[in-house]
């Protein structure tokens, strides 16, 4: 159902304000540059930081700039169970073609707290639901037993996973079937995900660079590995350095060197990136060719 290069966008701010100018354009510039579908306001678009109007209005401005060429993957997730089911209607009704969902954060659920959380959302609201599993920001994880019981809900249709676990790939496939979708979270890690089964990547890297990473994708989804292995080799350095600092700063930083226009501005406590971070990223535009 989705599959390929999916940048989780970033949200331009402009006088502290949602920057929807820019933001359509940027959407415009990913689906003109091979994108295969969008996420607004998921982590590296400061969902944290937007109230809820502002996460609605995000979500439909993407929806309306895309008008259905490419799919559209809102980010609704929440530690509050009824604050993810309202999220999720609010999706649905601004024209979302799918959510993703965090595992609840900070307040740790059970393996029998996720299995009723996505139970209830899956009974709520009819949009498709992408579990997003990110244990080293949620300090909450989703075992395989958990999730192959979930993989079953009509609505649950597939994985965002960043656990940094590869291995994983093969134990979901085993457990939730082979047409249960699986994306990596982990740009550094995508090429191995994609030959162990996974059909896409829900990328911050894409944010920078869609074009490779698109044709990226497609390398790993025609099985191109030679294609797919040199495209790794020129992205790798960028994988590393827009994390080199606070996401999603660094990515910020690097936008703007590439449209000069693009707005850096951060929502505390995002901060800006340090220097030594910014550098990396300087090297690593120009070691991919977009600088």
């Amino acid at each position: 159902m989705f599959r390929g290069s999916i940048p989780a966008l970033v949200t331009p701010f402009r006088d502290e304000a949602f920057d929807e100018g820019r933001f359509r354009d940027f959407v415009e510039w990913q689906i003109a540059e091979g994108s295969h579908a969008l996420v607004p306001v998921g982590t590296t678009g400061e969902s944290a930081t937007l109230d809820a109007e502002e996460h609605y209005r995000v979500i439909a401005a993407c929806v309306a700039q895309a008008a259905g060429r490419v799919p559209v993957i809102a980010g609704c997730g929440s530690n509050n169970t009824a604050v993810a089911i309202q999220n999720m209607k609010a999706a649905e009704a601004r024209g979302a073609d799918a959510a993703l969902i965090v595992l609840p954060y900070y307040n740790r659920p059970s393996q029998d707290g996720l299995i009723r959380h996505f139970e209830l959302l899956a009974e709520a609201c009819s949009l498709p639901i992408v579990v997003y599993n990110v244990p080293g920001r949620t300090v909450t994880d989703i075992t395989v037993e958990t999730l192959a019981r979930i993989a079953k809900l009509p609505t649950v249709i597939g994985i965002k996973d960043a656990s940094g676990n590869l291995a994983r790939v093969s134990a979901h496939r085993l457990a939730c079937g082979e047409d249960f979708v699986q994306l990596s979270g982990n740009d550094d890690m995508t090429l191995g995900f994609m030959a162990m089964g996974g059909v896409g990547a829900i990328s911050v890297t894409a944010n920078v660079a869609p074009r490779l990473c698109a044709d990226f994708q497609n390398a790993c989804l025609g099985g191109d590995w030679g294609t797919a292995l040199h495209l790794q080799d020129r992205l790798y350095p960028l994988h590393a350095a827009l994390f080199s600092d606070a996401s999603p700063g660094p990515t910020k930083y690097a936008l703007s060197r590439i449209f000069p226009d693009f707005p850096q501005a951060l929502r505390l406590p995002m901060s800006p990136p340090s220097e030594a971070s910014r550098r990396a990223v300087d090297a690593a535009l120009a070691h991919a060719g977009l600088v």
